[in-house]
């Protein structure tokens, strides 16, 4: 039996020195196991190193490898914001990270399911989740943390928004694309925000992960967290109905986002747009 066309994504940040093994691995699994046509984008976010070449490398013993380069810096959010213009390509485009803490198995295990709903995405936090290696204390704390503020302004029920190892329906992702506009590593919580509200169904399911030696977020957590809890305050604020009259202190909010050395987001008045034509529809509806 065939399996949908698929696209995943793998954004990338100074990852030369652990990348390669990630994608032969990758690369490996969807040529020997999946039944269908399978791709592999690297989008590479403001490389200072040679992971390029890297990538390069690889795509030689593995024409299924691609990438996209963008020399700035845009934030790992900002990178997938980007790989996912290419979801036309395929029937379900999703994401990982470039440590390989999520396996290819445990992404074609998610594809294997996303006829139950738009939106895959695994849990570390569900019963039946496989830690091979948990994140230290502090990050599971500051996890949690963020966790509570989530769920305290969106309501979406999701233990755990933030694992990077999800897929969704092309159509899904070409409704909403236009209202992602988190370009730090709150993004996950802006796609989901944004396909809940869209009215696409959400599954989420225990995955197997392995906590990789090197994160950049350990390094830089209360940075990352404060960014974090900045974006997703901000994710708040686009879908209240003040948003229309805090759009004069966006000079504010890009100076906020430079001092903490984070990527700056985009305009968000596409997910209020997509707000404003649901309710629209709803109310045409009842």
């Amino acid at each position: 039996m065939t399996e949908p066309s698929l696209l995943l994504l793998i954004p990338a940040y100074n990852e030369e020195s652990r990348i390669e093994q990630v994608l032969r691995d990758y690369g490996q699994y969807f040529r020997d196991h999946y039944k269908g046509k399978a791709e592999i984008v690297v989008v590479l976010n403001g490389c200072r190193d040679n992971t390029l070449g890297v990538v390069k490398n690889v795509m030689r013993d593995f024409p299924a490898i691609t990438f996209l380069n963008f020399p700035a810096p845009i934030g790992k959010g900002g990178a997938l914001i980007e790989g996912l213009k290419l979801a036309p390509l395929a029937d379900v485009i999703g994401y990982v990270d470039a440590d390989g803490a999520s396996s290819a198995q445990s992404a074609h295990d998610l594809v294997k399911r996303i006829g139950e709903a738009d939106c895959v995405i695994g849990s570390r936090w569900l019963p039946g989740a496989v830690l091979y290696q948990a994140q230290p204390w502090v990050r599971r704390f500051a996890s949690r943390c963020f966790h509570l503020v989530v769920e305290s302004f969106f309501w979406m029920h999701i233990k755990d928004t933030q694992c990077p190892c999800k897929v969704a329906k092309r159509a899904a992702i070409e409704k909403i694309h236009a209202s992602l506009c988190i370009a730090d590593l709150a993004f996950d919580v802006n796609l989901l925000v944004s396909l809940k509200r869209a009215g696409f169904k959400v599954l989420e399911v225990p995955t197997e992960w392995t906590d990789k030696v090197g994160s950049k977020v350990s390094s830089t957590l209360f940075r990352s967290s404060l960014v974090m809890f900045c974006s997703v305050f901000r994710l708040r604020l686009i879908y209240s109905p003040f948003y229309k009259w805090l759009r004069p202190l966006s000079p504010i909010e890009g100076w906020i986002y430079k001092k903490l050395r984070a990527p700056i987001p985009r305009p968000g008045d596409g997910a209020a747009e997509l707000d404003q034509k649901k309710e629209s529809h709803d109310q045409r509806e009842t």
